[in-house]
């Protein structure tokens, strides 16, 4: 529960901050829908959990 409160805010900050410089494109979309899913908690919100899961740990093993 803690990495999904976690990723929520960390996706709600940067939505924050793409809104208020007027930064809107298609990265905005995305963090606006990742936010989404991470805060309501929706039925989709597992697999999209085990997803970003996957490509943090992808990014990780591929740093060292």
């Amino acid at each position: 529960m803690a990495v999904t409160i976690s990723t929520a805010l960390l996706f709600g900050v940067l939505l924050a901050f793409l809104l208020k410089s007027g930064n809107l494109g298609a990265g905005s979309c995305f963090v606006a829908v990742m936010f989404g899913f991470f805060l309501a908690s929706t039925g989709a919100a597992p697999t999209v959990n085990r997803l970003t899961a996957t490509i943090a740990h992808t990014l990780a093993t591929l740093g060292h």
